[in-house]
C-alpha cells in the first residue's frame, strides 16, 4: 500500500508538470514600513495570512519572508489551494536558481523529483523575519483601517461578550471557593477568555473537540451550565464523571467535549485519530484540538501534526500561547529572536525573557510538517472568530489540518497550587490585565455598535454573581456518587479482581468508619 501511494504521488507530480498545472505564479513580497517592529503587521485579506504547508525551497544564501500577499496569475488553479494564496508557492518548490540547471543529474526520489546541484546550501535556521499577528480590533476596540474579517451579527456578538464576562466571572468564583477549601483545585482562564469564547463562537455543534484543561469556555458556549460546572468541580452525584475525575476536567457527550485529562499533549494524537474517523466516515465536520506552548514542547505535539499531514485529517490544532508553561517562560521551550513581534509595543518584555538567535514560535512549526498555519491576535475576540472560522472551513473542505497559533498572557496563576509572581513579576502581570483585556477590549467593540449598554453591564454581573453563589452552596451540599461507581463503566462485566477490591474496600469501611466520609452513600 505504501509502495502504490509513493509511486502514485510521482506519477501526479509528473503529470501536473507536463499539463502545466504548476502555472507561472507572480508574487509580491510580504510589505511593511521599516518601524513596524514595533507593532503588528497589517495583513491583507484573511484568507492570504495562512503560512502555506510546506517549506519555500530557495537555495539561496539569504533568508526570505513567506510571499502572503500575492497576486497569482496562472492558466490553471489547483482546487487544493483555492482558499489561500500558497499555490504561489509550488513552482518555487520544484525549480533551482539555476537557469541552467541540468535536470538529468535530478534525484527521482518518492515525493516527486529533487533537484541536484553541485553546490553545498545549508538551509538557514530562520527566516530572518517573523511571520505577522493577524488582528482585527486595536487595543482600544477600533477595527482596523483595512483589515479583513468575518462578520458578525448583534446576536452572536452579544453571546459572545456575555460568554466571556461569565467565564471570567465563574472563574473568580470557584477560585474563590478553592482558596476557602470548598473544592480541592481549579485552574482560572483569565487573561484568555476570548480564545475559549470566539473559538467556540466559530465552530459547528457537530465539531468534536479534545481540550487541554483551559477551554471551560467552548462548554460554557454549548450550553453547559453553570451547574454542571459546579457539580463538576465538587464532585457531586450530578457530576457526569460521577466524581472520579479532579476538578476543572470537564467531558460531555451530549456536547461533542472529550472530558479532559491530566497528561500534557496526549489529547493531540487522539484528536487526529478522531479527525481521521470523520474523514472516512465523510462527515461535515472537523476536530478542534487546544494545547499550551508548553504542549508544544512534547513529542505528542510533534508526532500528532505529523500524523495529521500525513493522513490529511480535518483536524484543527490551536495552541494557546500564552507565554509560560507553569514558571517555564517560552524563551527556554524553544528559539526565539524575540518573544513574539505583537508583543513589543509593551513596555517591558516578560521578566524572564532571553533574545536568542532564530526561530519563530509555535506558527512556523505547523509548515514544517506540511500544514497550513497562522498566528492571531489571541486577544483580539474578532481576530481569534475569523481565523478558526476559516481554519474550520479549510479543513472540512480541503480535507486538512491546520495550525493556528494564538498570542495570549495567563493573568492567572497557572493553577491553584502556583504562585506565579514567584517567577514574573506583579507588573507585568497587572499591564495585561488592565491594559490587554480581551474582554474590555470586545466590550468596546460591541457598544461602539450600539449593541451594549452600562446599564446591561451591571444587570448581568449582579445575576452571574447570585447565580453562582447560589449553585455552588447546592453543589457543595449534594451527595457524593455511591461507592459503586469506583467500579463502574470500565468493563461490561466487572473481572474478579475488581469485585475483590470492591470487597475489601467495603471491609475496611466496616472496620473504620470514622474514616469514611459520611457524604458518600454505600
Amino acid at each position: 500500500m505504501a509502495v502504490w501511494l509513493a509511486k502514485s504521488r510521482t506519477i501526479t507530480h509528473h503529470l501536473k508538470r507536463k499539463v502545466g498545472l504548476m502555472g507561472i505564479f507572480h508574487q509580491d513580497l510580504w510589505t511593511s514600513s521599516s518601524s513596524s517592529s514595533s507593532s503588528c503587521m497589517q495583513p491583507g485579506p484573511l484568507s492570504s495570512v495562512f503560512i502555506p504547508g510546506f517549506h519555500e525551497h530557495q537555495y539561496s544564501s539569504t533568508p526570505r519572508l513567506f510571499p502572503f500577499n500575492s497576486s497569482i496569475s496562472t492558466c490553471f488553479s489547483l482546487h487544493r489551494f483555492k482558499s489561500t494564496k500558497a499555490a504561489s508557492q509550488l513552482e518555487q518548490l520544484y525549480s533551482t536558481d539555476d537557469d541552467d540547471h541540468d535536470n538529468s543529474q535530478d534525484l527521482d526520489f518518492p515525493g516527486g523529483k529533487v533537484a541536484c546541484i553541485s553546490e553545498m546550501r545549508f538551509l538557514p535556521e530562520s527566516a530572518g523575519k517573523r511571520i505577522p499577528c493577524y488582528r482585527v480590533l486595536d487595543d482600544n476596540g477600533e477595527i482596523i483601517v483595512g483589515s479583513d474579517s468575518e462578520q458578525l451579527c448583534e446576536e452572536i456578538a452579544v453571546k459572545m461578550y456575555t460568554n466571556m464576562v461569565s467565564l471570567q466571572m465563574m472563574d473568580t468564583m470557584f477560585y474563590e471557593a478553592q482558596r476557602q477549601g470548598r473544592i480541592s483545585f481549579y485552574m482560572t482562564s483569565t487573561g484568555e477568555e476570548a480564545i475559549n469564547i470566539a473559538s467556540a463562537a466559530a465552530l459547528s455543534a457537530d465539531d468534536i473537540i479534545l481540550p487541554q484543561y483551559r477551554e471551560p469556555g467552548i462548554l460554557l458556549w454549548r450550553g453547559f451550565t453553570i451547574e454542571e460546572f459546579a457539580s463538576q468541580c465538587f464532585g457531586n452525584k450530578d457530576d457526569c464523571g460521577k466524581g472520579r475525575q479532579m476538578p476543572m476536567h470537564y467531558g460531555s457527550k451530549k456536547h461533542n467535549f472529550v472530558t479532559i485529562s491530566s497528561p500534557i499533549g496526549t489529547q493531540l494524537s487522539q484528536a487526529v485519530g478522531v479527525a481521521y474517523s470523520l474523514k472516512m466516515d465523510k462527515k461535515d465536520a472537523c476536530v478542534v484540538t487546544y494545547t499550551g506552548d508548553g504542549g508544544t514542547s512534547e513529542g505528542d505535539f510533534h508526532a500528532a501534526l505529523n500524523f495529521a499531514a500525513v493522513t490529511e485529517a480535518p483536524v484543527v490544532f490551536i495552541c494557546r500561547n500564552n507565554g509560560w508553561a507553569i514558571s517555564t517562560n517560552i524563551s527556554e521551550q524553544f528559539r526565539s529572536a524575540i518573544l513574539i513581534t505583537y508583543l513589543l509595543t509593551l513596555p517591558f518584555l516578560f521578566s524572564s525573557t532571553r533574545l536568542c538567535s532564530a526561530g519563530d514560535g509555535i506558527v512556523v512549526r505547523g509548515q514544517a510538517y506540511g500544514i497550513r498555519s497562522i498566528r492571531v491576535d489571541g486577544n483580539d475576540a474578532l481576530a481569534v472568530y475569523s481565523a478558526i472560522h476559516t481554519a474550520r472551513e479549510m479543513a472540512i473542505s480541503e480535507q486538512r489540518p491546520v495550525l493556528v497559533e494564538a498570542l495570549s498572557y495567563r493573568v492567572g496563576h497557572h493553577s491553584t497550587s502556583d504562585d506565579s509572581t514567584k517567577y514574573r513579576s506583579v507588573d507585568e502581570i497587572e499591564y495585561w490585565k488592565m491594559v490587554r483585556n480581551p474582554v474590555n477590549r470586545f466590550r468596546k467593540w460591541v457598544e461602539r455598535n450600539g449593541w451594549w449598554s452600562e446599564e446591561e453591564e451591571s444587570e448581568l454581573r449582579s445575576s452571574m454573581k447570585k447565580q453562582l453563589l447560589q449553585v455552588i452552596q447546592v453543589a457543595e451540599k449534594k451527595e457524593k456518587p455511591p461507592l459503586k461507581e469506583l467500579f463502574s463503566d470500565v468493563y461490561d462485566i466487572t473481572p474478579p479482581n475488581l469485585r475483590e477490591q470492591e470487597k475489601q474496600l467495603r471491609e475496611t469501611i466496616v472496620r473504620h468508619p470514622q474514616d469514611y466520609p459520611s457524604d458518600v452513600p454505600l
